[in-house]
């Protein structure tokens, strides 16, 4: 995949017309550019691709976005034929290449009878939950079926928090669930043990269908399968093996689950089902009552299994997963079995559809209460260390806990061991020198000939400020930072030296959103001299790859993450015919960050730096990223308002455009400040330490400002 002819096309980000069958349904992305149509992203097979006068043959899998017409209503196995734009695909992604789609598609076939149904009732499902407010008749779908294409983003980012994001798309509780309620159903109807499986598979294939016959849902059922087969028998000697053959046999048919973090969490989580949870509720159950023991037993079972890919992947420790999910064991059942009854009523009769959505409602309501009042509450996740030393702490300390557990001479001892290991391992940690210094509040990267800057939200949280030119520095910057999580990437304008960067900072890191600015100043079509129209358009590909919302920038906005405190103050208009309009609409920040202050200004020029001015906004900074890398085009009266004792400027060694100015340092120092710079410090750390500012360049011992 990686080093066939889509990838090599995808390399050179070549033109191509190719046909594709659609592997999913066309969803719109989250990241769409302001006042553009919004965004469609569709996963599909590429069978036929044609570059110039070559035509190939493959089998390849393709992420496809489009603003086009034509696509929504689409179902999976449609063939179409499509023309666009390759790009990379970013590094560890499942599919060969981005394809960027231009216009409408050539639809050349219809999808198969299976898809056809399962199109038909999920629709069904959408019109069914359409009376219902807006969070509970977003989960539902996601609930049912996994169809997430209407849950509310604060809704989705409460579930994450609080541990109950595996509700929202279709897993082995779901097939549990129905499974358990068919053989219920044939329990009353008195079918017998040749009648009940009968029965129970054709409910199985039923769901799959429903929710659509993708490798996740495939993957989900035999895993249900398995943990039902363990409830139903009690015999965890079939069970476990029943276990480890549908694991062998998923990743032969599908090599990718091999690296899928789903199917890990997937089979540990059965895995933890099967082998923790029983003997767990056989102890809780000496002192409660059993259905309490067993509800009580089977979250934390799931998550201590799958405790360390989760800290692997997220650089956080839940707290609240396992009461989050106790108090969601009574309301997933109900939820799940009648909004599979409103999907197979709604091709029928839509009105008993809707009443069925309605008793769904309920326990829909339930669920997210729980996650909006767990996400709410003070320390729901903790910082921990990411990859797979976090990963791997975790296991430790989880084998000592339940080695702890069960055998009481070592008790003792482990927890002495784990303790005096814990306290060197943190002695080690803040005694050794090294970067970043302690008390960081913001880095300027060390990035080249660009401007990339770090605001330290928390821990290993971070809001991003632009991402520079090349992704492996950012990347690299980010690493050395310890940050894993970034709840915002604002992007000030659409340049190379500030965009290009944007897949360092998505690469392993849970990034919540993207801001875009420029937008408002970009040209008119066949006007796009330095290629920002491109490059918007580039910028909205890659963060839908990612599935990351794209946001718009508003003058006045006020925002908070973690740590960090910010309103915007520029762009004040639109920008046309200046010596560089994008330039001119770049956002400009005032931050907060532990009391210190820092103007961020992106590449502003005299004439937005003089609306600035006239716009009476409060531009006093501590600290200023210094316009346009040093440029000489500055306008004197607003560096003198802002009255920064530090001035931090990213620029490449030996660049070729002579920034910074030698009149720029000058006036810099003429208004106090001292100033520092990418190409001689290195990256540049602001501290703040008991109310004292200093500067830390990564090259030298850094010069405290006066």
């Amino acid at each position: 995949r990686a080093d066939g002819p889509l990838a090599a096309l995808a390399a050179r980000e070549a033109a191509v017309t190719a046909e594709v069958v659609l592997t999913d349904d066309p969803r719109p992305a989250a990241s769409s550019l302001p006042g553009r149509p919004p965004l469609l992203v569709v996963r599909a097979r590429v069978e036929l691709l044609g570059s110039g006068d070559a035509r190939t043959r493959l089998r390849a899998p393709v992420l496809l976005l489009s603003d086009g017409p034509g696509w929504a209503g689409l179902l999976p196995s449609q063939r179409v034929r499509v023309e666009g734009r390759l790009l990379a695909a970013e590094r560890g992604d499942d599919v060969a290449a981005v394809l960027r789609g231009r216009g409408p598609p050539v639809v050349l076939g219809a999808p198969s009878r299976v898809q056809r149904v399962a199109g038909h009732l999920r629709a069904g499902l959408r019109d069914a939950v359409a009376p219902l407010p807006d969070a509970e008749g977003g989960l539902l779908p996601g609930l049912v079926v996994g169809d997430t294409t209407t849950l509310l983003p604060e809704v989705r980012d409460d579930f994450r928090t609080v541990g109950l994001t595996h509700l929202t798309a279709v897993s082995g509780t779901n097939v549990a669930i129905v499974l358990a309620a068919v053989l219920a159903l044939a329990r009353l109807l008195g079918l017998g043990l040749r009648g009940a499986p009968v029965l129970a598979g054709l409910g199985l294939l039923g769901f799959v269908v429903l929710a659509r016959p993708s490798p996740s849902v495939l993957r989900a059922g035999a895993m249900g399968v398995v943990a039902l087969l363990a409830l139903a028998t009690g015999g965890r000697r079939r069970a476990v093996p029943a276990l480890c053959a549908a694991t062998l046999v998923l990743v032969l048919v599908s090599p990718d689950l091999a690296a899928s973090p789903g199917f890990a969490l997937s089979v540990l989580a059965t895995a933890g089902l099967l082998v923790l949870a029983p003997p767990w509720r056989d102890a809780l159950a000496r002192r409660l009552p059993r259905p309490l023991a067993e509800a009580l037993a089977v979250p934390a079972a799931a998550q201590a299994a799958c405790g360390p890919v989760v800290v692997a992947l997220a650089g956080e420790l839940g707290l609240l997963s396992v009461p989050a999910n106790l108090l969601a064991v009574p309301a997933v059942a109900p939820a799940t079995v009648l909004g599979v009854a409103a999907a197979l009523l709604a091709p029928v009769s839509l009105p008993l559809a809707q009443v069925a959505a309605w008793l769904a409602w309920l326990p829909a309501a339930w669920l997210v209460g729980i996650a909006r009042v767990g996400a709410a509450l003070p320390g729901a996740a903790l910082p921990w260390p990411d990859g797979g030393r976090g990963a791997l702490l975790l296991a430790s300390l989880t084998a000592a806990v339940l080695v702890v557990g069960r055998s009481r001479p070592w008790r003792r001892a482990l927890l002495t061991a784990v303790t005096a290991t814990a306290v060197a391992v943190g002695a080690l940690r803040w005694a050794s020198p090294g970067w970043p210094p302690p008390g960081w509040v913001a880095v300027l990267c060390d990035v080249g000939q660009g401007d990339a800057l770090v605001l330290r939200a928390g821990a290993s949280s971070a809001v991003v400020v632009d991402a520079g030119p090349d992704p492996a520095l950012v990347d690299r910057c980010l690493g050395d930072l310890g940050v894993t999580q970034v709840p915002l990437v604002v992007l000030t304008h659409a340049h190379a030296d500030h965009v290009d960067g944007l897949p360092g900072v998505l690469d392993g890191r849970a990034v919540g959103a993207v801001q875009l600015g420029g937008a408002g100043s970009s040209p008119p079509d066949g006007q796009d001299d330095d290629g920002t129209a491109g490059r918007l358009a580039e910028v909205a590909a890659r963060a839908a790859s990612a599935g990351v919302p794209l946001l718009p920038v508003r003058l006045g906005e006020r925002r908070v993450a973690g740590d960090v405190s910010w309103e915007v103050l520029g762009p004040v208009r639109a920008y046309r015919g200046t010596d560089s309009d994008p330039n001119n609409g770049s956002v400009v920040l005032r931050v907060q960050v532990r009391g210190v202050v820092l103007l961020l200004t992106g590449d502003v020029e005299p004439e937005a730096q003089r609306d600035l001015l006239a716009s009476g906004a409060d531009l006093r900074a501590d600290v200023l990223k210094v316009p346009h890398h040093g440029s000489a085009a500055q306008h004197p009266p607003f560096l003198a308002a802002v009255g920064a004792r530090v001035a931090v400027t990213g620029v490449g060694a030996d660049n070729t455009y002579g920034h910074p100015a030698a009149a720029t340092l000058e006036l810099l120092a003429a208004a106090g400040a001292r100033t520092y710079r990418t190409d001689v410090d290195g990256a540049v750390a602001v501290v703040e330490q008991d109310g004292v500012l200093a500067v830390v360049g990564r090259r030298g011992d850094g010069r405290p400002p006066p």
